[in-house]
Formats: structure tokens, sequence, C-alpha cells
């Protein structure tokens, strides 16, 4: 029998001649010749592994030649492979359609244990990917690599740690990478972000491991999710589907790519000082490239060029509405001030919800805030610290709306409708602090007041107070109202006699003539 695997391995070397072969393996320069031609034709090259047979050669080189050695057909097999790669397609269905075409054809089909096999062998023997594992744009397999990156502080010298995000699809292995200085969840989902863009399209499943910020519990009987992580995987119409736990096999590609990740961008990246991890972002995209570029070692091609020529038709397009990034929050109970916080500032909500629980959905831009899965309120969420909370005015119940709009002048002219001197009253609460607003509380009071008893007796009550005190105070106008005391005329002053001497007794003559020193 010819012996292929010998003629394909020494007709990868340019100075083996046709000549040379044929004297070596004692085949025929036709022979050869024919092997060769074959060989270019089926995609078949060395190096080849060691379980392919000469006769798995034959039939894979020449499957027509030899079909009448057989009485079974021969499957179409660069048929099958391509069919494979189509949503749903599996061998059990192509084996059915193959079975059919047989019958038409009055020839016997192999079984489906058989046909698999088959299949499986020339798959192996042309380097074709194997699509009954992973079909292309199927999944994106996804983790944090071990290693970390050291990042220098240019002043004082520290030494922080950079991480590794890595992404990887299983059926071309196109891998993307990305450095960043935590691992916090807003990071992550931008990872998820900057991948997609990578890969210019999105699989059909996301295939992460167990990691907190993703998956909250994966038991046997429930898996359940970030609701951040599930709100990205819905915008882009993906499907989560956490690995098993302890089953780092259920992403194998993801695990073998931080390996191989991290030998070709930690390591090589480890004799550099990088100062900032923008900078390290920069040299890791670099090394990426690198990564994606390098040629397979036991097939033709690297892993750009076969996600190009196999994977890229596959993917699903991107939305046509970027995402954006957005972390809930645990449940946070609203204060007596109407305020929630994000952490670094305080919002308002609606002040009927003081008590009451809610939960924040938090972009870089805006402040969003859930009550019962219903969106209350919203604001533009500042970035930087603010002294004073961002409160808008329809969260605030009406006095507190009405204290907003206060001023010395509306104080003023309501105090002249009511009377003069409800108007003195006034004056002296604006001007007796350093500025007029120290004295709204006392003007709003005055207007409760009125409001309570009346102008008419809310400005006698004013005079009452400012007959015997210069500085008036609603604590005792208050007490005035409350008494009455505003209702009871002043009594006039008594006319001194003249008798009456400015010092010695007060009594006058009078107590003395009735006897009222005997009494």
């Amino acid at each position: 029998m010819v012996d292929y695997r010998e003629i394909l391995r020494l007709s990868s070397d340019p100075k083996n001649g046709q000549r040379q072969i044929a004297a070596m393996v004692h085949s025929g320069r036709d022979t050869i010749r024919e092997v060769q031609r074959a060989a270019k034709e089926a995609g078949v090259s060395w190096p080849l592994d060691e379980s392919v047979t000469n006769e798995e050669l034959r039939s894979v080189l020449f499957p027509t030649r030899f079909a009448a050695e057989s009485m079974y057909a021969t499957p179409d097999y660069a048929y099958i492979h391509g069919e494979l790669a189509k949503p749903g397609v599996n061998l059990t269905l192509l084996w059915t359609e193959y079975c059919k075409r047989c019958e038409q054809a009055k020839s016997t089909p192999y079984m489906y244990t058989q046909f698999c096999e088959k299949y499986r062998q020339w798959a192996r023997i042309t380097k074709a990917t194997m699509r009954i594992q992973h079909k292309p744009g199927d999944a994106m397999q996804v983790d944090w690599a071990g290693n970390t990156l050291d990042i220098y502080d240019s002043v004082t010298g520290e030494v922080s740690k950079a991480y590794l995000f890595v992404a990887v699809l299983p059926c071309s292995c196109l891998a993307y990478t990305e450095v960043c200085g935590d691992m916090k969840l807003e990071t992550w989902l931008l990872c998820h972000v900057h991948a997609y863009n990578y890969f210019g399209g999105v699989t059909r499943l996301l295939i992460p491991d167990n990691l907190k910020t993703g998956v909250k519990s994966n038991t046997r009987y429930e898996t359940v999710l970030n609701r951040s992580y599930q709100e990205m995987a819905e915008h882009y119409d993906t499907a989560i589907v956490p690995a098993r736990v302890e089953h780092p096999k259920d992403k194998a590609l993801a695990e073998g790519t931080v390996k191989f990740a991290s030998t070709w961008i930690l390591a090589a990246l480890r004799e550099r000082k990088l100062f900032s991890v923008q900078e390290a972002q920069e040299a890791a995209a670099e090394k990426l490239e690198e990564l994606n570029g390098r040629p397979f070692k036991k097939r033709e091609g690297s892993r750009r060029s076969a996600y190009l020529e196999e994977e890229r038709e596959f993917m699903k397009p991107l939305p046509t509405i970027p995402y954006e990034p957005a972390v809930w929050t645990p449940e946070l109970r609203v204060g007596l001030d109407y305020l929630v916080s994000d952490g670094t500032n305080r919002y308002s909500v609606p002040f009927d919800l003081i008590g009451e629980k809610v939960v924040l959905r938090l972009t870089r831009q805006t402040v969003e805030v859930f009550y019962r899965g219903t969106r209350v309120a919203t604001h533009l969420r500042s970035r930087r610290v603010e002294r004073n909370p961002i409160v808008k005015t329809e969260h605030m119940p009406t006095e507190h709306r009405k204290y907003l709009t206060y001023n010395a002048e509306d104080f003023t002219e309501w105090a002249t409708s009511v009377g003069e001197r409800a108007a003195e009253a006034v004056r002296h609460f604006l001007t007796s602090g350093k500025e007029p607003e120290q004295g709204y509380k006392a003007c709003v009071s005055m207007m409760k007041l009125a409001e309570r008893y009346g102008a008419e007796r809310l400005e006698n009550a004013c005079g009452r107070l400012l007959a015997f005190s210069s500085a008036p105070s609603v604590r005792t106008l208050s007490t005035i109202l409350k008494n009455g005391q505003d209702r009871v005329s002043a009594p006039e002053k008594a006319e001194e006699s003249a008798e009456t001497p400015p010092h010695g007794i007060t009594r006058g003559a009078a107590y003395f003539r009735k006897g009222g020193a005997s009494k």
C-alpha cells in the first residue's frame, strides 16, 4: 500500500524533489505527483496527528476512486462541515438528509456512528475547525487572568496592581484582552462592551465564570445573575450561561487563552515599567495583535484569519444604540430629608416616599431611582463631590417649595398689607440679623399666625407687643394671640395729681380720709 503519510512528510521539505521521494517510498513519480495534487485540493498538509492512518488518508485524498471498494455511499464532508456552521444544524439532521439522498440514488448509507466517525476523521486530517464542539458565532467565554501587572507611581514609586480581562471565541480562538485598574462591576461590564466592539459582533451565548460581580448564585436548581449583568445581556440579545461551579472545562478555551495571554502579554511586559493603566492598556493592545496574528502550530492560519474566514459572518450584529453600563444598588431607605446617595452625592426623591425602600440605577451620566420596579426620579449624575444635595423642586413638600421663593421684598409687601405695626415687626426681623435670610423663619411664622388668627388680630397683637418692647419675638406674639390679649384695650394713663409729690407716700390723701389706715 502507498505510504501516504511518508509522501506528505517528505513533500513538506522543498529540498526533496519527486525523484528523491519516489526512491525513498518505493513508489512511482506519477503516484507521488498524484498524491501531492490530491492533498493540495483536499487541504491536507503536514504535520498530521499520529493517529491518522494511511487508510484514512486514502479515503480523504481519493474518495471517489476507492468508493467502488465499498458498498456504502461516501458523504460530502466539505458540505457537511459548511452546513454545521449554520444555526440549529447538527450531525443528526445532516445524517438524515444523507440517508434520503442515498435512498433516491439507490445506494447504501453509512450508519449514524460511522457517519460521525468518518466526518471526525476528515476534519482531523484536513485540520478543519471541529464544529461538533464549537460552532462559529455561538459563544464567547470570559474570565479574569490570575496574574496581575505592576503599575508604578511616577512620583512616589509605589506599586499598584492592574488586572487583565480575557474574552475568547472558541471556534476561531480569536482573543480580546484589556488591562483594568480594578475588577468592579462597572469595569466588568465595560470590558464586555469593548470585547463585542473588537469582535465586530455578538455571540449567541456568553459563558463567564461564577464571579460575584456577574453571578449571584449558581446552584443545581437555579442561576441568579447580577441585575446589571442581565441588563447588558438583554441589550446585546445574548444569553448568559455561567460555567458550572468547579468545572473549568466548561470554558476550557477561556482558561487556555488566559494562560496564553499571561505568557504573551503579562510575562512579555514584565521588564517594562508602566506608570499608568492607560499606558499598560496601550502596551497590552500591541501584544494582543501579535497574539492574534501568531500562526497556529497544528493548522494553517492564525486566530485572526480563522475568525475572518470561518466565524465573522455568523456573528450577530451589534445593537444600533450603544450600551451604557449601569450599576444597580442594593435597596436604600429614603430618609426624612427625602434624599438618597450614590456614594458620592445626594439626590432627591418625591417626599411621599419618605421611609420607603428604593433602588438606584447608576450610569456615567444619570441617576435613576426606582420604587417597586417603577422609575420615580431621574437626575444628571455629578462626578465631583457637591457641597449641597441635588434637589428638584417637584420632589419637595408645598411648604419647602414656598420657602425657596421667599424674599425680603415679598415679606415687606405682605406685612404692609396687614398693617403698620406688622410691617414694623417684619422690618425688625429682616434687619436684626447679619443677613435678611436669618429673619425669614420669623416672617413665615407671622404669616402662619395671620392665617390662624386673622390679619386684624395680628396687627393688634403687634401693636401691643411693640408698646412695651423694641425687640419683638414670634414666641411673645404667639402668646398674646393665644391668650387673647390683643382684644383687651390698653388702660388709659391717669393724670398725675399735682398734689402727689414725685416721691414719698404714694397712696394719696383719700386713702387716709376713708380710714384706710385703721383697717
